[in-house]
């Protein structure tokens, strides 16, 4: 009995024990986990804090102009650096995102008078809207749906450069490794690939640009062109990821959706029709990559036309084409992006500018008959 009783008593005790233990074993884990929240906590407190901070103005207080000088062809990233050395911003990657999260662009070159008192929004809007100290030289206004050729044009009656400088520049491939390593995500190998006829055809960005020497270089003039085009795509990165899109195949489509819209045509729609085709492995069937391939601005395509040996001959070949075959507006970018959800896989448009859909051969030609044989 006494056995049984001092077993029983150490068993009792060693439970105690096992208790007494889990008790503290508990309460350390329960230290450790305060002590985890609190740092995590603070960390993420303070990092909301320095945020903010970064993006209040430097100095409320003082409103004396400093003068600050953007390059021609500065990304955000420079201009960040610059803004944070000359004492505008409190931190040049903090201004890089709050750009980004805007989805800010067209940063202009020039002289500005900034303050330390100025907000992130009024010097994004200063720098957008160029109030400079200095007038610009001349400016350049490139329209969307234009090709190298006719971009080139453009830049011969406004710079010294003749057309045939520009073109040659355009396709010297010194130049182009040059811009590989200065924008290495946008100008790659794709733009070197097989078939191509020009390499940087569809990279200079439509929009105006203003230079501020009476003669820059003609890289000047061409690299801030593709400095916009690399700042716009930025803006598009996780959407290119998502679709598993390099820059050149979105340029490509996009230059395809804008050679085709009209002033009355919905690029999504024109965009679905074309995800629709891909999808189902049918050729794009899009004129303007017949007019591309045979180097000739005309209003239609004849029968004839469409025989073209070319990997751009949208008709033979599937799949999108080599490369673009104009310059693309950000409306265009972004209905290669997000193309609306439908069922056409044919599009026509009329004289009017008006465009008409169909889901079937049978009704794209129906609308063929009515609203372009019987206009002829």
């Amino acid at each position: 009995m006494v056995e049984k009783k001092n077993f029983k008593e150490t068993l009792m005790n060693k439970l105690l024990e096992r208790q007494e233990e889990a008790k503290v074993i508990r309460k350390i884990v329960g230290l450790v986990i305060l002590c985890l929240v609190i740092v995590i906590g603070g960390t993420a407190i303070g990092g909301y804090l320095y945020v903010s901070s970064a993006l209040k103005p430097v100095d409320p207080e003082n409103s004396k102009p400093v003068k600050v000088e953007i390059p021609i062809g500065s990304g955000v990233t420079s201009i960040g650096n610059i803004l944070e050395e000359n004492g505008i911003v409190k931190n040049s990657t903090i201004f890089k995102y709050y750009v980004k999260f805007n989805n800010e662009s067209g940063f202009q070159a020039g002289s500005y008078d900034l303050t330390p008192a100025m907000t992130l929004n009024e010097i994004v809007n200063s720098l957008k809207t160029g109030k400079v100290m200095r007038k610009a030289e001349f400016k350049i206004t490139i329209p969307e749906g234009l090709q190298l050729d006719q971009i080139a044009d453009i830049i011969a009656k406004k710079s010294p450069y003749s057309k045939d400088e520009i073109l040659t520049k355009l396709s010297d491939k010194k130049w182009i490794e040059q811009l590989k390593k200065a924008y290495p995500s946008l100008i790659t190998d794709e733009i070197l690939k097989e078939g191509i006829i020009r390499p940087l055809e569809g990279y200079l960005y439509p929009a105006t640009y203003s230079y501020y020497e009476k003669e820059p270089s003609l890289e000047a003039i061409l690299t801030k062109m593709i400095s916009q085009t690399d700042e716009v795509l930025a803006q598009y990165e996780g959407s290119m990821d998502e679709l598993k899109y390099s820059p050149h195949s979105l340029l490509t489509l996009a230059s395809l959706i804008e050679e085709e819209a009209t002033e009355k045509a919905d690029r999504g729609k024109i965009s679905s029709v074309f995800y629709n085709r891909l999808e189902e492995g049918m050729p794009l069937q899009t004129d303007p990559t017949i007019l591309y391939a045979l180097g000739e601005h005309k209003d239609r395509t004849v029968y004839k036309d469409l025989e073209i040996d070319s990997p751009y001959n949208t008709y033979k070949v599937k799949g999108l084409p080599p490369g673009p075959i104009a310059n693309a507006g950000l409306s265009s970018i972004e209905a290669a992006l997000v193309p609306d959800e439908t069922n056409y896989y044919y599009f026509l448009a009329s004289a009017n500018g008006s465009v008409y859909y169909s889901e079937t051969l049978e009704e794209h030609n129906e609308k063929k008959a009515k609203y372009i044989t019987n206009q002829e």
